[in-house]
């Protein structure tokens, strides 16, 4: 077999290095499968992945049993026909017909949504920090308004939230991912924070072994919403049972990929977190 031609900008597809560096659907998918057992002690069937991107967690949802179906709804066409071509299109023909990826705003899901997952979601996800995109609390509870209006009466609805000291410092973390020829350098850039509006800039690039690097693959305009103004908007968005899944370390004071629930978080520099929601 031939080898693969080392990484570079030119060759590099940046949503696959996206994943490489920041994404794990096996993992998230287990916990939002295992958490929502825990909650309705049943299985959950129907998913909608908002801001879906290439819906690499929509397509392992799929996977894990054949009950399961799917649908991502996202408004960037492109990065959408990556995930048909990178994902879905690997997925059993069987799975194929299973999940649908729709170009649609996460504010107006639409009855077309519903038909396409074949009813209302159990599970509705906003990872990836993606709903920081909404800057102001009128528009972020109505889009937590929205999910829950869209929720089936057992649904759970699921995000991620990241905080601590380093969140608000412009600063750039720098770590290497993968071996030497398909290999590259995650670049994770916080340019700019106003702490008069809470409005953030940040970049992702990429750097290569050889050649240039790929600069402002991502960029993010975001308000950095604190854990405690998120819980205090889906409370006033209706929904109930809010609960906070803080992150285990591990022996080098990193993050262990273990989320427990808790009531009691620690003031780190940096941490993770996942939120529950029950309609």
């Amino acid at each position: 077999m031939p080898r693969l031609p080392i990484l570079t900008r030119a060759n590099a597809d940046k949503h696959d290095l996206y994943e490489r560096a920041v994404q794990s659907p096996e993992a998230e998918i287990d916990f939002v499968d295992a958490t929502y057992r825990k909650l309705k002690g049943k299985k959950a069937a129907l998913l909608r992945e908002d801001f879906c991107g290439t819906a690499a967690s929509a397509c392992e949802w799929v996977r894990r049993r054949t009950t399961n179906r799917a649908i991502g709804l996202d408004l960037d066409a492109p990065t959408l026909a990556n995930g048909m071509q990178r994902h879905v299109a690997k997925l059993t023909p069987e799975a194929q017909t299973r999940i649908e990826l729709l170009k649609r705003n996460v504010l107006d899901p639409g009855a077309a949504s519903v038909k396409a997952l074949g009813g209302s979601p159990q599970i509705v996800l906003a990872m990836n920090f993606s709903y920081w995109l909404f800057k102001t609390r009128e528009i972020l509870r109505g889009y937590f308004e929205t999910v829950r209006r869209s929720l089936a009466k057992d649904g759970v609805f699921f995000l991620d939230h990241y905080g601590g000291s380093d969140a608000y410092d412009e600063v750039k973390e720098r770590r290497r991912i993968g071996g030497p020829r398909r290999g590259f350098t995650y670049v994770w850039d916080q340019a700019s924070y106003n702490p008069i509006t809470g409005e953030k800039t940040n970049h992702i690039h990429f750097e290569f072994r050889k050649g240039p690097p790929m600069m402002r693959a991502f960029t993010y305009h975001w308000r950095l919403w604190s854990l405690v103004e998120v819980q205090e908007l889906l409370r006033e968005a209706g929904f109930r049972n809010i609960s906070v899944y803080w992150e285990g370390d591990d022996e080098k004071g990193g993050g262990n990929g273990i989320f427990r629930k808790t009531t009691k978080g620690e003031a780190c520099r940096c941490y993770i977190a996942y939120i529950s929601a029950e309609k």
